[in-house]
């Protein structure tokens, strides 16, 4: 949650990619916290052992659980869409949005940002910490 009110104050500082960064990860988090809390579902589609960076031999859905990898984030939104509905699927896809942004920036010719101005980005920033917030109390809650 600190992290999503971090990303409003990088906003209104004028940061709008050091916040769509905070925003992101604050959502990324949000996705992790709901994995874990859900661990058998992600398990069933993340079978088997994976050796991690030091070696240890590890459950891939633990891993996947405990890293949150960026290339996973959508996918495991998807599967958790089933216990939490539609709003994870679309709420992952506006941080993916953002993320590219931060890497990114504007681009008024859409190539390599969907983002071509600051108004939209502002609008998304602000919604996602609000939904982020929110997801973080009803997850507390369950």
């Amino acid at each position: 949650m600190q992290e999503a009110e971090l990303a409003l104050k990088f906003l209104d500082q004028g940061l709008h990619r050091n916040a769509s960064g905070k925003v992101f990860q604050a959502w990324k988090a949000v996705v992790s916290a709901a994995a874990a809390k859900n661990r058998e579902l992600i398990a069933k589609h993340y079978t088997g052992i994976v050796k991690d960076r030091i070696g240890k031999v590890r459950s891939r859905a633990d891993l996947i659980i405990a890293l949150m990898p960026t290339t996973r984030l959508r996918e495991v939104a998807s599967i958790l869409e089933e216990v939490y509905g539609k709003e994870m699927v679309h709420l992952t896809d506006l941080a993916l949005n953002l993320h590219e942004f931060q890497h990114n920036g504007l681009d008024t010719e859409s190539a390599v940002s969907r983002y071509t101005n600051l108004n939209d980005v502002e609008k998304d920033i602000r919604y996602l910490a609000e939904k982020t917030i929110e997801w973080v109390r009803r997850l507390g809650q369950a």
